[in-house]
């Protein structure tokens, strides 16, 4: 059997736009009847809740708990009014409110999430959530442009709050609660449980779908595998093939810049991390195949993948978000039911183990939250401003009051693909 072909050559982006978000110091157009409707909602909905939301005129709602602090309210409600959950981050992001705890008052929303809205609002989501982007959809060349705008951001800018082994997904502690001492050990534990579940050794042909910064194709080399590595980020790939040479292991490592579509050859085993929510619901079906089809006959898939509630993911899948607009464009969560559903009716793939482990994400997300909030001076000298500041602060706060409310979870999934009768 063959290993992968060289992958043909990923077209440069067209585009010239600055890397960064817009100019949010005006909020958008929203006419007074949606604004004050919007108004209404939301204290209703904030009454609810175990917050203090404290307004910039004195009033207060909510049962008690963390607090916000709505700045100017008139922005807020316009913002939101227009725009829906995306207003909400932009307003963060312009510093129309804030959170002494940002954490905690997200938590207490994301684990709301699902009541938030009125129920009549929720069946009329078609009419009034802003739809998806057709330029956001994960064709191959959309699919370059997606990966490119959150990876090719800058190396320098992730190094500085990953850790060393510079793994952007969720570690796995021994115990919580972790400190930043014990990472990348526990970056290397999740590497190593999937490699172990891929059955990785000596000689094994691996196949890495989305290469990261090489951490997994080097620990999978140094156990004497051959490894092909796909990417469609140009920086990653560079510093990864760096990482590689400095690590010993070119030899056994090939890292390439191809679309999982135009991978070629097969493979005794398949390991891909947080690469599926890259990939969009229409193109799960060919991803899952593809995987099948690298596969040899009694091969094994490793897979990490953060899923949501099936029933929040239908009712969203096709609106646009904030996280898309402005952090992961094209992304989407799987659920677990939909992962095994694909992987069901276009593969010859068995699910044979899935472990969660969302708390794991909590605190991967916190620690590097804190090392970002502490080294923001160098964030500013890379030439990142302040709203760009604010809004990778949400980002990560958001992401982590996912996983500490329960909302999100993240799967380590294994599929085996059947020998062969003779």
């Amino acid at each position: 059997m063959r290993t992968a072909e060289s992958c043909p050559v990923a077209a440069p982006r067209q585009d010239t736009d600055p890397v960064g978000p817009p100019d949010l110091m005006a909020p958008p157009d929203c006419s007074r009847t949606r604004t004050a409707i919007t108004r209404v909602l939301l204290r209703r909905a904030l009454e609810r809740l175990p917050l203090r939301v404290r307004f910039a005129d004195g009033t207060q709602v909510g049962t008690g708990g963390p607090v916000v602090e709505i700045h100017d309210p008139a922005a807020f409600h316009r913002r939101i009014g227009a725009q829906g959950l995306i207003g909400f981050g932009e307003s963060y992001m312009a510093g129309e409110w804030d959170a002494p705890d940002l954490v905690a008052a997200l938590t207490v929303l994301a684990g709301n999430a699902a009541h938030l809205i009125p129920a009549p609002l929720q069946r009329l989501r078609g009419l009034w959530a802003l739809r998806r982007p057709d330029g956001q959809r994960n064709t191959p060349t959309g699919a370059r442009d997606n990966i490119s705008s959150h990876y090719d951001l800058s190396n320098d800018l992730f190094a500085l709050f990953l850790d060393d082994t510079l793994s952007y997904s969720a570690a796995l502690f021994r115990g919580f609660p972790a400190t930043w001492s014990v990472l990348a050990a526990a970056q290397h534990r999740k590497i190593d449980r999937l490699l172990d579940l891929a059955e990785v050794g000596p000689g094994t042909r691996l196949l890495e779908i989305g290469t990261g910064w090489g951490e997994l194709a080097v620990r999978a080399a140094e156990r004497g595998a051959r490894v092909t590595s796909l990417t469609l980020s140009r920086e990653q790939r560079d510093l990864a093939r760096e990482r590689v040479r400095a690590a010993g292991v070119e030899d056994r490592v090939t890292i390439e810049l191809c679309d999982y579509r135009e991978a070629t050859g097969t493979y005794d085993a398949v390991v891909s991390v947080e690469m599926i929510e890259a990939v969009g619901e229409e193109f799960w079906p060919v991803y899952f195949a593809t995987l099948d089809a690298r596969l040899v006959p009694g091969g094994r898939v490793a897979l990490q993948a953060i899923t949501m509630p099936h029933d929040r993911m239908l009712a969203s899948r096709s609106t646009f978000t904030w996280i898309q607009k402005y952090i992961f464009p094209g992304g989407l969560l799987p659920s677990v039911e939909a992962v095994e559903e694909v992987a069901r009716a276009h593969t010859g793939l068995r699910t044979t183990r899935r472990d969660g482990f969302g708390a794991h994400y909590a605190e991967t997300l916190r620690l590097w939250r804190e090392r970002f909030t502490e080294r923001t001076d160098e964030v500013a000298e890379l030439g990142f401003d302040e709203t760009f500041r604010r809004m990778w602060t949400f980002y990560l706060a958001y992401s982590e009051a996912g996983f500490r409310s329960g909302y999100l979870d993240v799967q380590q999934y294994l599929f085996t693909k059947e020998e062969t009768t003779p």
